[in-house]
């Protein structure tokens, strides 16, 4: 079995059978149905035509199926009659199938579910693999997501924006059981990418891709954390900074500027630097001033406080950081750093210490806690 050649055309056999009127959570049972007789079907006897067997069998499952359920049976004129068989349609309606899975009614947990199963081809039991919960709990939040935008129809626009949420969603899950969701989450874009023509959705496959392009040296070899600042930048992957860093000018060149464009910008700069004392932090200020007046996300204005403390120094970026609420997430680690960067080590010991008790994960509770230890040792010396 041709398992990348499954998963692409998975998307498209669902669509053909919402378009002929079945509703959503129906069809997709019916497509799995379908997959399921070509995983027993296809290695011995190959069709020609794999969608279009994929369509006749589906929409066959998606008959029986309504025939047999009483409470649907004023659907059954709708469904009587069956197409004859023969090559599916060429048009692609993949992009439909992302405004739903993105639809403002789900919660953007049921939306990543949703549109790993759907659009993605993955399995129930690989998406909960993916986010460490059980089989049963996912199951039951993909059926509830199915049964929310069952009754939605492909005729009204969707929302961009929505989708690109959802897709960076996926892409910040990172790596977790048999799933690398970051990979997984570029497919997807780069698919999104081929069926609409938009800055936004190239900003954020250019993001994703400068991202990704560090991936090998964001760890130890025993699995700790290790900062941009110090990573080995031999490892980072060449090829993909300089594709993410075309299809961004490409993007920019349009003149509307959104906010994953202003965020790959400054993924770009990181990754045009030979070293990190060369990083061009006056240029990503001047980025993350963009960002603020696109979002007015309070993260987006700590992050540009660490530049400005790069850019002007450290005091400049406490400074900034003072405006701040404290309650922000790493705000207590920003200003460790900061305070380590002026000079002031003890103050940067316990904040990193508190940072650490405050971190949203083991390793990067692990990282704050070593850097606590390194400064009290440096300090234990210096006595």
């Amino acid at each position: 079995m041709d398992e990348a050649l499954i998963r692409s055309l998975t998307p498209g056999v669902l669509t053909v059978l919402v378009r002929r009127g079945a509703d959503f959570a129906a069809a997709e049972d019916a497509v799995q149905d379908a997959l399921v007789e070509a995983v027993r079907g296809w290695p011995d006897d190959p069709p020609r035509d794999p969608k279009g067997w994929l369509v006749t069998v589906a929409w066959r499952r998606f008959l029986d199926a309504t025939r047999a359920d009483t409470a649907r049976r004023r659907r059954e004129d709708r469904v009587e009659e069956e197409p004859a068989p023969g090559p599916a349609s060429d048009v692609d309606d993949t992009l439909q199938l992302y405004f739903l899975c993105a639809h403002p009614s789900l919660t953007p947990s049921s939306a990543v579910a949703l549109t790993l199963r759907a659009v993605g081809g993955l399995t129930t039991r690989q998406i909960a693999r993916a986010y460490l919960v059980p089989e049963a709990t996912m199951a039951q939040r993909i059926s509830r997501a199915k049964r929310t935008v069952s009754g939605v129809r492909f005729d009204r626009p969707g929302d961009v924006a929505t989708v690109l949420r959802v897709l960076y969603l996926v892409f910040n899950e990172g790596y977790s059981g048999d799933v690398d969701l970051a990979a997984e989450a570029i497919r997807l874009t780069r698919q999104l990418a081929a069926s609409v023509d938009h800055p936004e959705v190239a900003g954020l496959l250019a993001l994703m891709l400068l991202h990704h392009a560090r991936r090998a040296a964001r760890t130890a070899p025993d699995g700790s954390l290790v900062p941009l600042a110090e990573q080995d930048r031999s490892r980072w992957d060449t090829a993909s900074i300089a594709e993410g860093v075309r299809i961004l000018q490409a993007a920019l060149a349009r003149d509307r500027l959104g906010e994953f464009q202003a965020q790959a910008a400054v993924a770009a700069l990181h990754a045009d630097a030979p070293t990190a004392g060369e990083t061009d932090w006056v240029q990503i200020v001047e980025w993350y001033d963009e960002l603020a007046r696109l979002t007015d996300n309070p993260v987006v204005r700590l992050n540009r406080a660490v530049a400005v403390g790069e850019a002007d120094g450290p005091r400049a970026g406490l400074a900034e950081l003072a405006a701040l609420d404290d309650a922000l997430p790493r705000h207590t680690a920003v200003a460790a750093y900061l305070h380590e960067r002026d000079g002031d080590l003890d103050t940067a010991a316990r904040l990193y210490v508190e940072a650490a008790h405050k971190a949203p994960d083991l390793a990067e509770r692990d990282h704050l806690t070593r850097q606590a230890a390194r400064l009290n040792s440096r300090h234990r010396q210096g006595r």
